[in-house]
């Protein structure tokens, strides 16, 4: 509710200046502590915000004065912002002079995300069910995985599931539930008759027992976590080809009649079918599987050969994996690496995920010295680019290039410290540190900067939507939140605009979890951008139909977008969430591994106002 209202309220011309003190991260606080005191509420709100995405508690005072504002917007945005900064503070004390409760909710998080947990926090919060604290209390006991519910906060966490009315709380209970392992039948049985799926899918999960139900999002669930060779081979016909492809992959694991997989080799129903059910054939009749291998060897469909190299590994196939291995397709090339031979072809390539996988194949070589030079090679390849994207692949390279321990790469090492990247700076240094015995620190202790899309260009994506085409299956329309993520919305809508993501594939697809896609190299490791985005989380939630950003880390945006097929709070004030789906669940649900995105388009409000 808050945030459409944010949405709406006039911007002030201080937003560009707190955004640039945002983007400048802890160089920008002294902007922002003076934003904090000006006398209009839209800028403390925006200041408050951009101090919470530091993530430094040293700041939590700034925003002290906030919450006692006489505009409940400021006292909510403050208190997002400790929630967001994980600041321990006497919350109790406030939670007896709020009365707002969309700002009562967000001090309840702030309790349980706080680090660390007050002594008083697991009874504020079991104490306040009723009152909106279920989010609080499951991420109390998410970010201390050592911390069990006593068995007043359990028998309150049961007489709550069924007095609420809220989907989102009753998930939010059993995920608690199901995280201290509690089992509570009559409260599991009620949410198995949940008219939520969402609820009923997390019921399936604390029962482990196997349910029929319309949705596939339970089904799925269902033929997971009660594993049976009869389930899955009633559920390979399923009209949801999530629960099929579950279902071929668990006749495969669960070793079950080679009868079932054998017809699905030539399935009509899709390539998935096909290739899922190879792998699982290679683990149940090995004779049968090898027989078919090289069709799926040559197929034209590079993911259906990526899983061909998955069943040639599985069946000690040399010869195919060898062919498999030089594809020109990298992330064939990925799933059927196995010699050091291929890692160093590997490491020649541009595809970040090939490096990468290069590189991870030499760890623990007994020959690792003489893989030092593509290995240096590679690195200093990548550093040239000037990328920040390549961070995974030079990570894993250098750690080789440490391992071996040669006073010839000394060199390399010290002109690391000064990289633009601080994670390989600090790395660098951690080696030569040990291998010197001297202690030795990075130069670089900071990301660099990224460049700011255009003021202008932001104003005009206010009150936007994006359409994306999916190919063959359908449009779906989001809903950009430019207030929320002006930056991560502005970036995305300059690469769709320039048709940055046309032609690109989902090439991640987790059922009940995520879908992403939008990378060139179709892999996680090849970002759309060359420099990373910061984080822009807070109010905006990871629910079901929302789009956010991936990363490779805090602040490490890559442009890749992801869809969340399911609720995912667990990811919520750690990943910039900048959509939601406004029609298109369907199109969403039947997507799949190799989907393409045929096209993004960027439609604006007649007369967008905007950021000055």
């Amino acid at each position: 509710m808050w945030i459409l209202l944010f949405a709406l309220l006039a911007q002030s011309p201080a937003d560009r200046v707190i955004l640039e003190a945002e983007q400048a991260r802890e160089a920008g606080v002294p902007a922002l502590r003076r934003a904090l005191a000006s006398p209009e509420a839209h800028t403390q709100r925006r200041a408050a915000r951009a101090l919470g995405r530091l993530e430094n508690p040293a700041h939590q005072d700034a925003l002290v004065p906030l919450l006692h504002s006489a505009d409940a917007t400021v006292r909510l945005a403050a208190a997002s912002a400790l929630a967001q900064m994980r600041a321990p503070f006497d919350y109790a004390a406030l939670l007896k002079t709020e009365a707002d409760s969309p700002v009562r909710q967000v001090l309840y998080e702030a309790i349980g995300r706080a680090k660390p947990a007050g002594e008083d926090a697991e009874a504020l919060l079991a104490k306040g069910l009723a009152d909106g604290s279920a989010r609080g209390l499951e991420a109390l006991f998410r970010l201390n995985r050592q911390r069990h519910p006593s068995a007043a906060t359990l028998a309150s966490l049961h007489a709550a599931f069924s007095s609420q009315t809220s989907e989102q709380t009753r998930e939010l209970i059993l995920l608690t539930m199901n995280a201290a392992g509690d089992h509570d039948a009559a409260t599991l049985a009620m949410a198995l008759q949940d008219p939520g799926p969402l609820v009923r899918r997390l019921a399936v999960t604390g029962t482990g027992k196997w349910v029929d139900d319309p949705s596939p999002l339970v089904r799925y669930e269902a033929l997971r976590v009660a594993k049976s060779c009869e389930h899955a081979a009633a559920a390979v016909g399923d009209a949801s080809e999530h629960v099929a492809l579950e279902a071929v992959d668990l006749l495969g694991t669960l070793h079950c009649d080679a009868k079932t997989l054998t017809p699905l080799l030539t399935s009509p129903r899709s390539w998935r079918i096909r290739a899922h059910a190879l792998v699982s054939l290679a683990a149940v009749d090995s004779d049968q599987a090898r027989a078919a291998l090289p069709g799926a060897v040559a197929s034209p469909v590079w993911q259906a050969r990526a899983w061909a190299a998955i069943a040639a590994k599985k069946l000690g196939d040399t010869t195919a994996l060898s062919k498999l291995a030089r594809d020109v397709e990298p992330n064939v090339a990925i799933a059927a690496l196995t010699t050091p031979a291929d890692a160093d072809r590997a490491l020649s390539s541009s595809h970040n995920g090939l490096v990468l996988a290069g590189a991870e194949r030499l760890k623990n070589a007994p020959d690792l010295p003489a893989h030092l030079a593509p290995l240096t090679a590679a690195f200093r390849r990548l550093t040239a680019t000037g990328v920040m994207n390549s961070r995974d692949p030079r990570l894993a390279i250098l750690n080789r290039i440490g391992e071996a321990a040669q006073p010839a790469t000394d060199s390399l090492l010290r002109g690391a410290l000064s990289d633009r990247d601080p994670a390989i700076a600090t790395l660098a240094a951690q080696f030569l540190t040990k291998r010197t015995g001297a202690p030795v620190q990075p130069v670089t202790t900071k990301l660099p900067i990224p460049p700011l899309p255009p003021a202008a260009y932001i104003q005009a994506l206010e009150g936007a939507t994006a359409r994306i085409t999916l190919r063959g299956l359908g449009i779906l329309t989001m809903n950009l939140l430019t207030d929320e993520a002006p930056v991560t919305v502005a970036t995305f809508a300059q690469l769709a605009e320039a048709g940055r993501y046309n032609g690109l594939t989902l090439h991640r697809v987790v059922p009940n979890f995520v879908l992403q896609g939008g990378s060139p190299g179709a892999d996680e490791y090849d970002g759309r951008i060359p420099h990373f985005l910061r984080d822009e989380p807070g109010l905006a939630r990871n629910v079901r139909g929302s789009i956010g950003i991936s990363t490779r880390g805090r602040d490490t945006g890559d442009a890749q977008i992801y869809f969340n097929l399911i609720d995912n709070f667990r990811l919520d004030r750690d990943y910039t969430v900048m959509a939601t789906t406004r029609d298109g669940f369907d199109v969403m649900d039947r997507a799949q591994e190799g989907d393409v995105i045929e096209r993004i388009e960027i439609l604006r409000k007649p007369a967008a106002r905007g950021i000055n």
